[in-house]
């Protein structure tokens, strides 16, 4: 379980998240939505632990977030974080002797599903090869916590939805939580258990999906419109 409790971000005076207080449970996929801006990949940060809150606190497993939590957190940046040269291969066993809970064999099994030759150099992957290797990197850790930032990015939009299922079908749902920040509200809204809204810095809503079909029959993207319109 993840808490936030008045979680507040400032860079240089100016408001990045403003007063935010969550409680996002295990054995979910949560998709963190809002414009460009609207602190989605804050929010990601200052759970993963690489940055450090203005004021409130962030919980895991009802610990205050430190350094020790990275055991508990796999992380994917939207930024290329790859070493370009290294083969893909010498990636997956780089990561291994970094993460004690990283498996080689489910990285290659991973990295077969979405068609990335491991003997490849990174600096020869086109964006979304290097997109895939990303995802393929966190998901072959046991991490009960999983943070995506835009990994659809570069990709494809004629293969994101195999991707999409593949994603759901590594994933250790009753051990693990993944939370997904993605502009590709359509294409993502299909594996979302619930969906946070974030506007400007500010938290709009939070709720399950079935009970926003339930309670306002729209889907997600037409939900997240209304929104983003009334506020």
């Amino acid at each position: 379980m993840i808490t936030l409790k008045n979680v507040t971000k400032k860079y240089q005076g100016r408001l990045v998240v403003n007063n935010f207080s969550l409680t996002l449970e295990s054995g979910r996929i949560i998709g963190l939505l809002g414009s460009n801006g609207s602190g989605k990949s804050t929010t990601l940060k200052m759970i993963a632990g690489l940055v450090q809150p203005t004021s409130g606190s962030i919980l895991i497993n009802n610990e205050k977030l430190s350094r020790r939590s990275c055991r508990d957190i796999a992380y994917l940046s939207e930024h290329d974080t790859l070493y370009p040269f290294f083969t893909v291969i010498q990636i997956v066993q780089f990561y291994a002797s970094q993460f004690k809970d990283f498996s080689i064999d489910k990285a290659i099994e991973i990295l077969q599903f979405l068609n990335v030759n491991p003997s490849d150099k990174v600096k020869h992957l086109s964006k979304g090869s290097k997109g895939r290797v990303k995802i393929a990197l966190t998901l072959a850790r046991k991490a009960p916590f999983l943070l995506m930032d835009e990994p659809l990015s570069g990709l494809d939009p004629m293969v994101r939805e195999s991707i999409l299922k593949g994603l759901i079908s590594f994933l250790d749902i009753e051990n693990q939580t993944l939370i997904i920040s993605t502009h590709e509200v359509n294409e993502v809204e299909f594996i979302l258990d619930s969906v946070i809204l974030i506007k400007n810095g500010n938290l709009i809503d939070f709720i399950d999906v079935d009970t926003l079909r339930e309670r306002e029959g729209k889907s997600v993207l037409e939900w997240m419109k209304q929104n983003f319109t009334n506020c």
